[in-house]
Formats: structure tokens, C-alpha cells, sequence
């Protein structure tokens, strides 16, 4: 499964920006037979959008560098939801991530799909149970039988390294981390 989506990435690629996690991967399966792997800290965004909460209605199409701002911009602006797609979400079959200040909870919640199979919900829920952390509800999940995915609801706040102080690009990093471990736990399981 995840071996797959590495095997795609890399295939044809010379010299190419790996996250550490994915570098980790790729050296562990020796995936990477020619060409170096540097070492990156970002990633590249197709869509980048602030919307509103209470109807979606696009407010901006924003630039990478709004990622530099601090995801606290979402507990000042809490009418507001930053929405962002990228290829590379492709990896960690993750359609978007949505990110939001849930007022309720006082917490910041990601909000996105995972196309996993329906029979793999309990790995899902025993995985999420045990890595966030928090004193609030830390996520939820449905299935979606007509998209054929999951859809994850889980606070920031209970993700390991998590930082209101953090940038929005800093965050999505972390998703994708946390993701990407995920699936690992989980094809070390089948």
C-alpha cells in the first residue's frame, strides 16, 4: 500500500526532496536504487484557500507564503477554515486537509478523507486512541461508502509536537507525518 505510493514517487526521480519520514521509508525498503535524496521540510500546495465555516464560500486563494503565518491566525479568524490540496497528499492517500478552531472545544481540529478500506476502520480507531492525546475529544471518524474513504476529524491539539505558535505549513508537515506513520503501522500489519 504505502510501498506502492513510494515506489510511484520515486519512479524516474533523480535527486529528489523526500520528508524525513519518507527518507526513512525508502532507506528501510531500499526503494531508491540511483540518485540522492535530499533532505525537505515543506511541501508544495496546488490549492491553498481560505473559506468560511458556516457555508464554504471561498473568501481567499491564498499564496505559499500565507503558510508562514501562525495557525493561531485560525483562533483569531474562528469564521474561517484554511483548505489545501497537493499531489504529494497522493503518498499518504489523503484527498486535502482542512484545518479549523473548533470555539466548542477550544481546540484546532484537521479535518480530511483517508482512502482506507471500511474493514480497516478498527486499526483506524485503535491507532487514533492510542497517539492523540488530549483532556477533549481528540477525533472522529465515519466511513463514506459513496467516496470509499474515511473521514477523520482529529484535534491538533492532541498530536504529538503540536504548537498553536507553529506555521500553517509547519502543521501540515506534521499531518502528513502523522499520516504517513499510520499507514506504515498499518502495512506492517498486513
Amino acid at each position: 500500500m504505502l510501498k506502492k505510493q513510494m515506489e510511484l514517487l520515486l519512479n524516474g526521480q533523480v535527486n529528489l526532496a523526500l520528508l524525513d519520514v519518507e527518507k526513512a521509508y525508502v532507506e528501510k525498503h531500499a526503494l531508491l536504487h540511483e540518485g540522492v535524496i535530499q533532505h525537505k521540510t515543506s511541501l508544495h500546495f496546488n490549492v491553498i484557500e481560505r473559506c468560511d465555516k458556516l457555508n464554504e464560500e471561498l473568501l481567499a486563494k491564498e499564496t505559499e507564503t500565507f503558510l508562514a503565518m501562525s495557525v493561531h491566525y485560525l483562533q483569531e479568524h474562528a469564521h474561517e477554515f484554511m483548505y489545501v490540496e497537493s499531489d504529494r497528499f497522493e503518498v499518504i492517500r489523503v484527498d486535502s486537509f482542512a484545518l479549523e478552531y473548533d470555539e466548542a472545544f477550544a481546540v484546532y481540529s484537521a479535518l480530511f478523507g483517508l482512502r482506507l478500506q471500511k474493514k480497516q476502520g478498527e486499526f483506524l480507531h485503535t491507532y487514533l486512541t492510542t497517539h492523540l492525546q488530549h483532556e477533549n475529544i481528540t477525533y472522529s471518524m465515519a466511513f463514506s461508502g459513496q467516496d470509499g474513504l474515511w473521514e477523520v476529524n482529529l484535534a491538533l491539539n492532541a498530536l504529538e509536537g503540536f504548537s498553536e505558535q507553529q506555521s500553517f505549513g509547519e502543521v501540515f508537515v506534521l499531518l502528513y507525518r502523522f499520516v504517513f506513520e499510520l499507514l506504515v503501522e498499518l502495512e506492517e500489519t498486513l
